[in-house]
């Protein structure tokens, strides 16, 4: 095992889950993920692969049946698949938070119409909270439910759906003043519709079209899509929790915790590229010896290595403190921030190592370049999170004068 991105006080239910999810990494998605994501292909035996292993019922409860680990064994997990692919990490995140809103938020009816079935892996999820028109501004949403009898009528389009086509439920945030006065704030004044819909593509259920795939610089594989709600009929036992108004606190719950998987997403892929350019500069040779004896690599390297590190520290902090149940929005935005901007800077110094090669289709490191920048805008862009980490210590070291 390598030395770096070490896990102290594992239990050995832990240390066994994360080894198969390692030998799985290494035998069934390295090999093939450059080829897959050339090809824009969506990693189907990959998938099932991980439906056998439980990995889709990670984090759901045994009595659901899922394999009730924490977050950190999630987290963990996360970031050995990302070691292999970043696009299998996000066909699994989608899913789980929403899994994990539904836990923490359905009612007891919603958790057992969904949750052993997303064990399984037989229902897959998807949340959709940004707009064509939206960006960091989640308050500016313009989707809207609107009640009529026992329905809600949703319209809008949404934007950048991972799982969008391949997903089965959808956690979809809307508008809805239903109850909510005039002048209320916009984000009190927000609902999650819970959207059961036919995988594929075109007009997948009355009043609902996922138009297509985006064509995505990186992140290839999995399917990003808009969704567009026209008339969309929703039963009103299908509102998240079955109160309106609680949306958007849902949401950012889920979020947060995405943002540990995101984190553990640029461990990973970071990981990957210290393995590929320390690799590399060991068989390349220059002026009659290898890369890695010039010293100016080695520094490289060390600066590399010392990145890997710190990020999966802060990354690991941040799910143990929220098993814990402490508010964790402080550290998941560090480890979130810190974690994709080493991963850029990470892969870009073992896509030097590469010289030229690195420029080559046939390097996996050309496949890491373009898939890194993904990390530093999703589940909020870097600015967002100093803006959340500024607020939060503005909290807790309030001045006393």
């Amino acid at each position: 095992m390598a030395r770096l991105a070490q896990t102290a006080g594992l239990t050995d239910i832990q240390q066994e889950i994360l080894s198969t999810v390692r030998s799985f990494v290494d035998k069934e998605i390295i090999p093939v993920a450059t080829q897959l994501e050339h090809r824009d292909e969506y990693p189907t035996e990959i998938v099932e692969g991980l439906k056998e292993l439980g990995l889709f019922g990670l984090m759901i409860p045994e009595e659901y049946g899922g394999l009730g680990e924490s977050l950190l064994t999630y987290a963990l997990c996360v970031e050995e698949i990302a070691r292999g692919w970043m696009s299998v990490s996000g066909i699994i995140n989608t899913h789980f938070i929403v899994a994990y809103m539904l836990k923490q938020h359905g009612t007891q009816e919603q958790k057992d119409t969904f949750l052993p079935r997303m064990a399984l892996g037989e229902v897959r999820g998807a949340f959709s909270m940004s707009e064509p028109a939206l960006g960091s501004d989640v308050s500016a949403i313009t989707s809207k439910g609107v009640r009529d009898g026992e329905e809600y009528v949703l319209n809008g389009q949404k934007m950048w759906l991972t799982n969008g086509g391949t997903s089965s439920l959808v956690a979809v945030l809307c508008r809805s003043d239903e109850g909510h006065p005039e002048g209320t704030a916009p984000h009190k004044s927000m609902t999650t519709f819970l959207v059961e819909k036919e995988p594929g593509f075109g007009e997948v259920r009355p009043g609902l079209t996922i138009p297509g795939k985006i064509d995505k610089m990186g992140y290839k594989g999995v399917d990003t899509t808009e969704l567009i709600m026209d008339g969309l009929r929703i039963p009103a036992n299908r509102v998240l929790g079955g109160t309106t108004g609680r949306g958007f606190y849902q949401m950012m719950d889920g979020v947060e915790v995405g943002r540990v998987n995101v984190a553990a997403r640029g461990c990973g892929v970071a990981q990957r590229a210290f393995e590929l350019g320390v690799s590399y500069a060991q068989q390349r040779q220059t002026f009659g010896k290898p890369i890695a004896q010039h010293q100016a690599i080695q520094f490289k390297l060390a600066e590399m290595a010392t990145k890997v590190e710190a990020a999966h520290a802060m990354m690991v902090n941040a799910a143990r403190k929220k098993d814990s149940g402490e508010r964790n929005d402080l550290e998941a935005g560090m480890a979130k921030y810190l974690a994709s901007e080493y991963c850029k800077e990470v892969v870009e110094d073992a896509f030097r190592i590469h010289g030229g090669y690195g420029f080559s289709k046939e390097y996996e490191i050309e496949r890491l370049y373009r898939e890194a920048p993904m990390l530093l805008i999703g589940e909020g862009t870097a600015e967002i999170q100093k803006m959340i980490i500024g607020r939060r210590l503005l909290e807790e070291y309030r001045f006393q004068g």
